[in-house]
């Protein structure tokens, strides 16, 4: 590979917008293990809220996909390799894959601290409307002077 198509091909992979239209790759080898990335991403994604003991899982792959990642990008830096150009593209799709699978995986935390956020200022209000009821209704449970 030349070097300017190498520098195109880095360029691409590190764009932010390069996700944009990509799909996750159905199945990729990640150290040596096939994996069914995107069977595994949308049975993630289809729950409301990850389970604790699939967030074990989840962060496991987020941890293997980074290191696939860096693994491919290395290829495709290292210019002692001689590998084709074709082959870097290659390379360099399964990254962009890669990128897009670790975007969906990733937005389930920040769903996740969404919903707990929601469920914590919901119960906040909640606290809030039975004080103020209590207090307009004459039912505050304070201490009371004057003892009744």
């Amino acid at each position: 590979m030349k070097p300017y198509e190498r520098e195109i091909l880095l360029e691409r992979i590190s764009k932010e917008s390069a996700t944009v239209g990509a799909s996750i790759p159905d199945r990729i080898a990640i150290q040596g293990e096939e994996i069914d990335l995107q069977e595994f991403v949308f049975e993630i994604k289809r729950r409301d809220t990850v389970p604790p003991g699939e967030r074990d899982r989840v962060e496991i792959a987020k941890k293997n996909l980074r290191r696939e990642r860096l693994a491919r990008k290395q290829r495709i830096e290292d210019e002692d390799l001689d590998i084709e150009f074709e082959e870097g593209e290659e390379l360099a799709r399964a990254i962009i894959g890669i990128d897009r699978a670790l975007n969906a995986l990733e937005g389930l935390d920040s769903r996740t601290d969404l919903e707990t956020e929601q469920r914590r200022q919901e119960a906040m209000d909640q606290k809030r409307w039975v004080s103020f009821l209590k207090k307009a209704l004459g039912r505050d449970d304070g201490p009371r002077i004057g003892g009744r």
